[in-house]
């Protein structure tokens, strides 16, 4: 479970990490769009992910165990944002429903990349520390 503390540092943080995926959608939209460029910008977004959950497990201070958690806590919040931006902000992130479902791919990509960089971190620290996972034999 998480700390009020932590709670508090993780969700301003999810904030800033949706703002900084919008603005750069705004910036660069060529990154999420098909053919070589939007394949490289969807490969770029796996090191970003890794990082973005390497800062919020710094800055909430998050042990071995919590980083799943307070990572899947900051998906939820940006989801949400993406959710009701999406609904009632005709011009998030741009206008034009082709690039609507291209941008929403990348930040749905990056997600998932969030997701699996923090399984991966809670696990290999948890192996480091000595700490059995449940149901892994090796």
């Amino acid at each position: 479970m998480l700390t009020r503390r932590q709670l508090a540092v993780l969700a301003p943080l999810a904030l800033l990490f949706w703002l900084a995926a919008i603005a750069s959608l705004r910036i660069d939209p060529g990154a999420v769009r098909p053919g070589l460029r939007g394949d490289l910008g969807f490969l770029f977004s796996l090191p970003m992910a890794w990082l973005c959950v390497l800062l919020a497990r710094w800055l909430a201070r998050l042990r071995p165990e919590q980083i799943l958690v307070g990572t899947a806590f900051v998906v939820a919040v940006d989801t949400g944002l993406d959710a009701c931006a999406l609904r009632w902000v005709p011009a998030f992130p741009a206008t034009g429903a082709d690039f609507r479902v291209l941008a929403a791919a990348w930040l749905l990509w990056g997600y998932g990349a969030s997701l699996a960089a923090a399984l991966i971190m809670g696990r290999a620290n948890r192996l480091e520390a000595g700490g059995a996972i449940a149901g892994a034999e090796s």
